[in-house]
């Protein structure tokens, strides 16, 4: 059954929504943001995403489109922050497809209840096409996002952009991941006090574990548990096991009883950033208040930088490591990608791994506490 749904208001912007009895998400018409989402709606109603809290106030009208939207996940395309140019391509801090508004193409629901958006972007400053699909399936607690890029080629670094709120309570969410190659802090302060920005984490600085990450003081801090450094921003960038039959990030909330997951194809997103924001920021419009959030982004990217700095040799792809695709008219990119919650049981207190099991996934934790929850997995490396 096709359906055209009208926009609706919601924080602030025209959104569309898509839902299922499990799982209720708004996505955005400028940007394509996805958020706020609501799993469990008829249970506990669990809403992991982060919202910009300045996301109803009236800003300054330099602000760019995607600080005004700033919500959820969103796709970037370049991923990072854009301020070289790259052959005369001169991009918006996280690309077109974070910022331009994006196109209704169908809104549909199968037989069995899995609901699928699909939205289309034409990108101008290297032109392309990107179509945006976004589904739910009736029994899931999750998101499943496909991006295929088209029409277009070069050289592109690309990337998910999921941001968590974690309660305000100081470690109330134990993050890991699957197993990472090559750890390491951004290789210059995220923010300076000249700039009325604050950074704690010393940068370049390489490691092995989340436990053990070096700082400005000398000292070594625990990225695994957050909220934490009240009054910094930092960013770290972890290389995922490329030989993985998928990778994967999670947030576990003891207090709370549920992880948040996500999960993707480490040979299409090579790495995970994560930027850490806990009120380091004292310029509009974050005046110090976005504090409690996490950014576990999904690239392949160097670093935060963008396009020009992604696509030229660098530290990492000097090493091997993939900072960019080439993208071919005749092949488009697909870039899948999964995230959502699961009920966990007492006791279970960090993800020490996540295993396939029948018909989804089985979340086993330090403790040996195990959960499990249904999901497709095949769907990480179909072409749709």
């Amino acid at each position: 059954m096709a359906k055209r749904p009208g926009l609706r208001n919601v924080l602030g912007q025209p959104s569309w929504r898509i839902a299922t009895p499990r799982v209720e998400a708004f996505v955005t018409e400028t940007g394509g943001h996805l958020g706020p989402v609501i799993f469990d709606r008829r249970g506990k109603k669990i809403a992991p995403l982060s919202v910009a809290p300045w996301a109803e106030e009236d800003l300054d009208r330099s602000t760019p489109a995607i600080i005004r939207v700033l919500r959820g996940d969103f796709f970037c395309m370049p991923f990072g922050g854009n301020e070289s140019a790259y052959r005369g391509e001169r991009h918006p801090v996280h690309g077109e497809t974070a910022n331009a508004k994006w196109k209704f193409e169908s809104l549909d629901e199968d037989d069995a209840g899995c609901v699928r958006l699909h939205l289309a972007l034409r990108t101008k400053i290297r032109p392309g096409r990107v179509d945006k699909y976004i589904s739910t399936p009736a029994d899931h607690d999750a998101i499943y996002q496909r991006h295929v890029v088209s029409e277009t080629s070069g050289p592109m670094n690309f990337g998910h952009h999921a941001m968590i709120k974690f309660p305000n309570e100081p470690e109330s969410g134990v993050v890991s991941t699957s197993r990472f190659v090559h750890g390491q802090v951004f290789v210059r302060p995220t923010e300076l006090p000249a700039n009325r920005g604050y950074s704690i984490l010393k940068p370049a600085e390489e490691f092995e574990s989340l436990e053990r990450v070096p700082t400005t003081t000398g000292e070594t801090t625990d990225l695994s548990r957050y909220p934490a450094r009240r009054g910094f921003e930092d960013i770290v960038m972890l290389v995922s096991d490329a030989s993985a039959p998928f990778a994967w990030t999670a947030v576990t909330f003891p207090r709370q009883r549920y992880v948040w997951f996500a999960l993707k194809d480490p040979r299409v997103l090579q790495s995970t950033i994560f930027w850490i924001s806990n009120g380091g920021r004292h310029y509009p419009p974050w005046n110090g208040r976005h504090v409690n959030v996490m950014g576990l982004e999904e690239v392949t990217s160097y670093f935060h930088l963008g396009l020009a700095e992604s696509v030229k040799p660098n530290p990492l792809s000097q090493r091997g490591i993939q900072t960019s695709a080439y993208l071919k008219p005749s092949e488009p990119l697909t870039v899948n990608y999964i995230f959502g919650v699961v009920a966990i049981p007492p006791k279970f207190d960090r993800i020490a791994s996540i295993e396939p099991a029948s018909d989804g996934i089985e979340l086993r934790s330090s403790s040996g506490a195990i959960a499990r929850t249904p999901i497709d997995l095949k769907f990480l490396t179909s072409a749709g």
